[in-house]
This record gives C-alpha cells, structure tokens and sequence, in this order.
C-alpha cells in the first residue's frame, strides 16, 4: 500500500497512543475548561497543526537532527517549557472570569492566539518529533525508495484520528463544566487551576530526557 506496512495496526496503534493523555491532552483540557469548546477545538486545530510540521520534517528528514543533537534538542526542549510556563502565567495573572457564551459572541477571545499557542507548544516539545521519526518508519517497507509520501500518509492518518479525538475531549470537558461559569468564586478558582497545571506542564518538559 503506497511502501506502507501493516497498516490495519499502525492505525489501531495509533488511536491508543491517541487516547493516551499526554501534554497536548493537558493543554487541550485546560483551554476548554477555562475558555469554553470553542476555544477547546481551536487549540485541537493548533496541536494537529503543529504534528503537520512534525510530520513534514521527519519526511524530510529534518527531525533526524533534533534526534542526534542534544544541543538543539535541549535548546528546543527549553523554548518549548518556557513558552508553556508563560501561557501558564498569563492564565494564573488573568483576573477576568471563565469564559461564558456571551462573552464568546462578542468576541473577546482571542482564538488566533489560542491556535499559535497550541501549535507552538506542540511544535516546540522535541518528545513529539522523536516520536514521530520513531514510530513512522516502522509502518514503512524498507525496500521502498521514496520515504516521504509514506511518511505523509502515515502522518495525516495519525493527525486526522488524533484530532477527532482532541475534539471529543474539547466537547465534553467545557460541557462539564459549563454549569460553572456563572459562578465568579469556582470560575476564578478553575482558571488558576488551570494556569498552575501549564506551568506544572512546562516544568514536566524542562526536566524531560531525550531517550
């Protein structure tokens, strides 16, 4: 199938590692928690978004050298927690309310922020681009001569289950949560919750090890 293997299991592999909470998932639940679905969704569109860009680079072969330098490993690694630390901070030093349906129609969320968030975040976290020239090119036939479009496959397949999942956590989580956004004490609470699990997100990157 188009230098694919195997690929009834890389697709069943793929939705459990899909349903598995990671970092994006963290970040995924804290934005839908603190600023509604919509909000939720935007940020699933950025870390899909950013696995696009991991994708093309391991196709590329671009990846390899994050793999191989520890230095631009760590360097990246650093920018990743620090930008995740201060999204983190801002949350924490927002003194407005959750999100409500009104204050989302009159549109002062900034959605385009939210997406750059989410796609730096996952852009900048070197786990997901080992993890991508990783688990890839097992799926692909050794014998084929052209990587890239495998590659692609493979991680559009991943990408567009990924999502469909990221959406689903977005829908329910801002649903459960709904009833208490008119609350100003609880809603003010959730929002700092919120920001101090970013934070606690971007430390979990920082001392994380290439392995």
């Amino acid at each position: 199938m188009n230098g694919i293997i195997h690929f009834e299991t890389f697709l069943i592999t793929g939705i459990l590692l899909n349903l598995t909470p990671g970092n994006d998932t963290i970040f995924i639940l804290t934005k839908s928690i603190a600023q509604g679905k919509k909000a939720g969704m935007i940020s699933a569109l950025g870390i899909s978004s950013g696995s696009i860009v991991h994708t093309i680079l391991a196709a590329l072969g671009l990846s390899i050298i994050m793999a191989k330098s520890i230095i631009v490993f760590n360097i990246t690694k650093c920018i990743g927690a620090a930008y995740l630390m201060y999204v983190g901070y801002k949350m924490l030093t927002d003194k407005s309310k959750l999100q409500t349906d009104n204050i989302s129609k009159s549109g002062n969320v900034n959605y385009w922020k939210i997406y750059r968030d989410a796609m730096l975040t996952n852009i900048l976290n070197p786990k997901v681009a080992l993890f991508f020239i990783a688990f890839l090119p097992q799926f692909i036939n050794p014998s084929q001569q052209n990587t890239v479009f495998p590659f692609l496959l493979l991680g559009a397949t991943f990408i567009i289950t990924g999502t469909i999942w990221c959406f689903v956590l977005a829908i329910f989580s801002s649903a459960i949560f709904s009833k208490l956004k008119s609350n100003k004490k609880v809603s003010y609470y959730i929002n700092k919750v919120c920001g101090i699990a970013l934070v606690g997100l971007g430390i979990k990157v920082a001392l994380s090890e290439r392995k």
